[in-house]
């Protein structure tokens, strides 16, 4: 299911792979083992006295939540985090000032015997199918995910590669990625229901080939947001800790290039999301336009973002 990502790497050819499907791993990389020890060191100390993949039998939902959310808030917001990040993509070949992304994530999907309580934090839910396309129409996206505790087949998420080239109905055209934006930023991000955060898959999956990702600690994947994927329900016995983001080849954007839009129709397309890595400015500041823009329909390519600025 991988290729073999080598560093440094050429960024054009790079970002044509992601756009075709390959998934690319990067293993033995001193950044991404830099990242890892410190994203561990900050987890050991916010979950104190417990062991992170362990805390599931110390707390319940509700103080999981709480402390989860703690650690993913310490993470974002931390300028080594940003630096350590930055330190990988410049390690892989990625020039930092030519490239946007997402938020710096931490994941926590904590071992349960029972179906998840209602609401489900973003922090630390199963992510249900769904391509990231779907909600954020943006098909110049790459994704970046690895584990920072070891995982197993039964402790991860999942790809569907035999759909990389074939729709499936989804719920796109019904969401409102605007009006969750403003939900989220007037309440908080955990105050929206993880259900709530994506488009769904509206036909049964059944039979369909699910490939689980296992892959150690202090190796990377990179893949498109068209992708198919879901997380994988959690039974193991020991919390799932990852860590991710999203990225955006800004030239790429600009130029309409990215991955085969197959079944996306939202309303809505997000570069606000976005901000470069070399000095953190707002990726639609640079580009001109709103932080979300009205997508302009299929085939979907990226926007152009021309517009007013907010």
């Amino acid at each position: 299911m991988y290729t073999i990502g080598s560093a440094p790497l050429d960024p054009t050819g790079f970002h044509v792979r992601i756009y075709s499907g390959e998934i690319i791993k990067f293993a033995g990389l001193p950044a991404t083992a830099a990242l890892i020890a410190f994203a561990r060191e900050l987890i050991e100390a916010e979950l104190h006295p417990y062991a992170p993949p362990l805390v599931h039998l110390h707390c319940d939902h509700a103080a999981q939540t709480q402390r989860f959310h703690g650690c993913e808030k310490a993470f974002s917001a931390s300028r080594e985090v940003r630096e350590l990040w930055r330190g990988v993509f410049e390690a892989v070949g990625i020039d930092p000032h030519r490239l946007a992304r997402d938020r710096l994530h931490l994941r926590f999907q904590p071992h349960q015997d029972e179906p998840a309580q209602a609401p489900r934090a973003r922090t630390t839910a199963t992510i249900a199918f769904h391509r990231d396309t779907w909600g954020s129409n943006i098909y110049a996206q790459t994704n970046w995910w690895g584990p920072v505790y070891p995982i197993t087949a039964g402790r991860t998420f999942a790809f569907y590669p035999d759909l990389w080239d074939r729709p499936v109905r989804n719920t796109s055209g019904d969401f409102d990625l605007r009006a969750l934006l403003d939900r989220s930023h007037a309440l908080g991000r955990n105050a929206v229901d993880a259900d709530q955060a994506i488009p769904h898959l509206a036909e049964d999956p059944s039979g369909w080939r699910a490939v689980p990702v296992v892959i150690d600690p202090g190796t990377l994947i990179a893949f498109s947001g068209a992708h198919a994927h879901a997380g994988v329900g959690n039974h193991t016995g020991l919390t799932r800790i990852s860590l991710e983001t999203r990225t955006i080849w800004i030239d790429d954007l600009r130029e309409g290039r990215g991955a085969r839009n197959l079944d996306g129709h939202a309303r809505w397309q997000s570069p606000g999301l976005f901000r470069r890595v070399s000095d953190d400015q707002p990726l639609h500041a640079l580009l001109g336009c709103r932080a979300t823009v009205p997508f302009d329909g299929l085939p979907a390519q990226p926007n152009d973002c021309k517009g007013p600025s907010e």
